[in-house]
């Protein structure tokens, strides 16, 4: 019996360190990215540095994070990063979803629980540009240093801001657009799906993609909003789909929307036999949407390195901790990436590996 147990727990031993070999992440610094100089402006002023992130933290400080769901991979990705990140530095994580863009009254109290187990640290992906304002203050008076991860606050009050400007993957998309019809004769009708109203992140990739289409061919027809649910993106792209009418070659050329828009209109557009007529792109990134360019079905998508964002907003609140040299505000380089560049492209930077499961407690 006691052999039998031997060989059984030499086996689950096995498995575990097989099961962290699989997700080990080669190094994946030193990374160029953009530096906002100076910190936080809105007229997208920035440098281009070399991040190196911190080798160890000090101590195991311990670190709160929020972030809007889990709903789908880009939050799956993000989570990945911040976990192995700090598996990597040393230091504790509890990681909080509020499960959905219209749960901001959960995703408030979840950091106030968060905030009673004392952590020395807070990293924050809003549901709402201004709905955690209060907080944010209330914690910068209180000497808890609060990082702004990704989704973007308008609150003057945080310590540092890992955050690509959505008005870049917006932009880039509807110039890749731009370039798929450089010669269009009539108008090329577009419908867009930017995500869930209130959001800083939609209305900086809104702003961006409108942007990139003034003055030309391309119409956005309809623009519908709406959370970031599978399900409810699928019935945003029905009733757009629904209220056309008559002939859609003639009047729907793109879908371009969210990832999960992206993902929801390849299965409808195939379930309608338009995936000919109807093209569709995504302005940012999820496994998804790389499924998608790898096949085909999906033309196009921004990257915004969610992994490595999340990555650097770990580094980045264990150098506030201790003192040391950081960027006020940083972010990974937006790349367009399409089956030109698909393969030499370094996905870790914006997907979890294959097999990862969400995780909400490190260094306990």
């Amino acid at each position: 019996m006691k052999k039998r147990m031997f060989v059984l727990t030499t086996i689950l031993l096995l498995i575990t360190c097989c099961s962290l070999s699989t997700f080990a992440a080669k190094a994946w610094y030193p990374i160029n990215v953009d530096v906002w100089d100076p910190p936080f402006n809105t007229e997208r002023k920035r440098v281009q540095k070399s991040y190196v992130p911190l080798e160890k933290a000090a101590k195991p400080w311990k670190i709160c994070v929020s972030i809007p769901h889990l709903k789908d991979a880009y939050w799956l990705a993000v989570n990945y990063g911040l976990v192995d990140e700090a598996r990597r530095m040393g230091v504790s994580l509890d990681i909080y979803e509020a499960g959905g863009y219209d749960r901001l009254d959960v995703q408030r109290k979840q950091i106030e629980e968060c905030v009673t187990e004392k952590p020395d640290g807070l990293i924050i992906s809003a549901i709402s540009a201004e709905g955690l304002n209060d907080l944010v203050e209330q914690y910068q008076k209180a000497s808890l240093p609060v990082l702004d991860l990704i989704n973007g606050m308008s609150s003057t009050k945080t310590a540092a801001k890992t955050a690509v400007d959505f008005w870049d993957t917006g932009n880039q998309v509807g110039h890749y657009l731009r370039k798929l019809n450089p010669g269009a004769k009539g108008e090329v009708q577009v419908a867009w799906f930017p995500g869930p109203e209130g959001a800083a992140w939609v209305a900086q990739g809104d702003s961006g993609f409108n942007e990139a289409l003034a003055g030309t061919h391309l119409k956005i027809i309809s623009t519908l909003k709406g959370d970031t649910g599978k399900t409810t993106q699928a019935k945003l792209i029905e009733s757009m789909l629904d209220g056309l009418g008559g002939s859609l070659a003639e009047k729907l050329d793109y879908i371009v929307g969210t990832t999960v828009s992206a993902e929801a209109a390849v299965e409808i557009l195939r379930g309608r036999k338009l995936q000919k007529q109807v093209k569709v792109l995504s302005y940012y990134y999820g496994p998804g949407v790389h499924r998608g360019i790898r096949r085909g079905s999906i033309v196009a998508a921004p990257t915004d390195s969610q992994a490595i964002q999340a990555r650097m907003a770990v580094d980045t609140i264990v150098r506030i901790l201790e003192g040391k040299p950081y960027f006020e505000h940083a972010a990974p380089q937006v790349i367009v990436v399409d089956r030109n560049n698909l393969k030499s492209w370094d996905s870790s930077t914006t997907l979890a590996p294959k097999g990862f499961r969400p995780i909400f407690s490190v260094g306990k």
